[in-house]
């Protein structure tokens, strides 16, 4: 998730052991490339793109979410 280039170490420790985390990532890639798509090819429709960011930033956050939730549990 290149958004959440602080948390890149964490990501990769916790994927290893939280399949919730691997599928919110998987999405989040999905989600983020065709918003990435929707916007390289200059989409009209004002309504979807912001669904999409919305759906990116709802997914990051609770990937963010997953993240300090493993922190507080490690002693």
């Amino acid at each position: 998730m290149l958004k959440l280039p602080a948390m890149r170490g964490q990501l990769q420790m916790l994927s290893t052991r939280n399949s919730t985390l691997v599928s919110l990532c998987d999405a989040f890639d999905e989600a983020s490339a065709t918003l990435d798509r929707l916007r390289r090819n200059g989409s009209s429709d004002d309504r979807l793109l912001a669904e999409y960011e919305t759906l990116c930033s709802d997914i990051e956050n609770e990937v963010i979410d997953i993240c300090i939730a493993a922190r507080s549990k490690t002693p």
